[in-house]
C-alpha cells in the first residue's frame, strides 16, 4: 500500500515542476535527492528543501533561459522545411 502523502509537500513540489518545466514526479525526485544529499530524510527538511529551491528559482532570471531553448529550438531558414527520408 502507497504511504500517505503530505498535501503541502505535494503542493510544493508542484509549484516546483511548475517553475522547472517537469514532472511532479521528477521535481519530487529533484527534492528528495537534494535533502538526501544533505543527509535528512524527514518530511519537514524535505519540505524546507522544495521551499528553499523554489525560492532560489524566484531569484534566478528564467527569461534567459527560455529565450536560449527558444533559440536552439527554432529551425534555421534553410532548414525550415528539411525532412529525412520517410
Amino acid at each position: 500500500m502507497a504511504a500517505i502523502q503530505d498535501a503541502e509537500y505535494v503542493k510544493l513540489c508542484a509549484r516546483l515542476a511548475s517553475a522547472m518545466s517537469i514532472s511532479l514526479a521528477s521535481a519530487r525526485r529533484h527534492v528528495d535527492q537534494a535533502a538526501a544529499k544533505d543527509g535528512k530524510r524527514d518530511i519537514a527538511s524535505r519540505r524546507a528543501k522544495a521551499e528553499e529551491l523554489l525560492e532560489s528559482l524566484a531569484g534566478n532570471d528564467c527569461s534567459s533561459q527560455r529565450e536560449t531553448l527558444d533559440t536552439l529550438l527554432s529551425a534555421s531558414e534553410g532548414d525550415a522545411n528539411f525532412m529525412l527520408e520517410d
